[in-house]
């Protein structure tokens, strides 16, 4: 099923962190399916959710690089977009992350991704990771699908 078709119905989306590297970096793999993405999210027709995980994620590669501007890019994405809800993460998303951890074996970091956008009402989690499709408390839309 094609992504736009997989996005029918979505008012809120979880960006795992993958899908904002590629489109930051413009990956040719990616780039026109997530341009689809972010064009409705400049729209308003999609709200972005992101957390602290995706922002740190985000910029290890810049910071360990030098690049200021590119980790300032992804900042300005994740942080500062209209449409885009930075989620912090609470003692209600640790509780969450460990119950999601314990259930389906994640990395913590991916449990705290699930669990931020459970707790924040997300319709889809969109991602490039394929151990995540287990997952069943949230619609997971693999970029590779």
């Amino acid at each position: 099923m094609s992504l736009p078709k997989r996005l029918a119905g979505v008012k809120r989306l979880f960006l795992d962190t993958a899908p904002i590297i590629y489109f930051v970096q413009q990956d040719q793999r990616y780039l026109n399916i997530l341009r689809i993405v972010f064009e409705r999210v400049d729209k308003g027709l999609l709200l972005a959710v992101t957390s602290p995980v995706t922002l740190a994620e985000c910029l290890v590669m810049p910071y360990r690089q030098g690049r200021l501007a590119l980790a300032q890019c992804f900042t300005d994405l994740i942080l500062y977009d209209k449409n885009t809800t930075f989620v912090p993460i609470i003692e209600e998303t640790a509780l969450k992350a460990a119950d999601l951890r314990s259930r389906y074996n994640l990395v913590l970091a991916d449990a705290f991704q699930v669990a931020t956008s459970v707790l924040s009402g997300c319709d889809a989690f969109l991602t490039n990771d394929k151990d995540l499709k287990r997952v069943t408390e949230v619609n997971v839309i693999l970029l590779d699908d």
